[in-house]
């Protein structure tokens, strides 16, 4: 990662997959398929596909760990042993809790946790299948879950991820281009206010190419955003 490349990523202008650079591939959202957490959502960004539940306002214990002014926001990152080709050993490691922490912060700034003192929101978010952009892939479950828990939010939180292959800057990176990239820059931002919540990059980039990374990636996420909304809107009708 953050080298270049002697696999040959893109040829006449597209990718491996058949994608022009600019292009994600195909977007999948559910939400309300798990049936005992507060609410839930289920996102895919082609193979790689991304479980989330949410769990409370609910009062916090051991108590010493509460916040007298706030509620706290706990996340949980786990990529499931069966979802990579090499099996993954089971429980936390330190990459998932390092995306544990991002995941956290990344949807801090869009939850009215002063409005619950002393209380955890928990949120869990599982990998059933990795290619690519986990972590994003995991943001967007995570915002859409705690949206179907009526968790009070200022707004969505939307993400997606950038980066360059062989010279050429691409949107959303499958397994093959993260694993070969020159950069990856994980993106999430909240689209209404248009406020950057997360911006994680390896890699080189010039000042440029970073710059006109961040406009690609808030195109998309206006773009995953506007699905975020619907899907939300088609559940809460269906129920009316």
């Amino acid at each position: 990662m953050g080298k270049k490349s002697d696999i040959e990523l893109i040829v006449g202008g597209l990718r491996k997959d058949k994608r022009l650079p600019e292009q994600t591939r195909e977007i999948k959202m559910k939400v309300g398929n798990i049936v005992s957490a507060n609410g839930s959502a289920e996102v895919s960004f082609g193979n790689t596909i991304a479980l989330s539940s949410v769990h409370g306002p609910r009062e916090l214990f051991p108590r010493h760990l509460q916040e007298s002014q706030t509620g706290i926001l706990r996340v949980r990152y786990n990529m499931a042993p069966f979802s990579v080709d090499d099996r993954k050993s089971p429980g936390p490691d330190r990459r998932s809790v390092e995306i544990s922490k991002v995941i956290r912060l990344a949807l801090e700034p869009a939850i009215f946790l002063d409005d619950y003192p002393k209380v955890t929101v928990d949120g869990f978010v599982e990998v059933i299948q990795a290619d690519g952009s986990t972590r994003v892939t995991g943001i967007n479950a995570l915002s859409l879950a705690l949206a179907s828990a009526g968790i009070p939010m200022k707004d969505l939180v939307t993400a997606c991820s950038v980066g360059k292959i062989n010279g050429t800057l691409i949107v959303d990176l499958n397994g093959e281009e993260d694993n070969n990239s020159e950069s990856d820059v994980a993106v999430a931002i909240m689209p209404t206010s248009n406020l950057v919540t997360l911006l994680q990059m390896d890699g080189v980039l010039t000042k440029e190419e970073l710059m006109h990374l961040l406009d690609l990636a808030k195109k998309t996420c206006k773009d995953i955003h506007e699905m975020q909304r619907n899907v939300l809107l088609e559940k809460y009708k269906g129920e009316e």
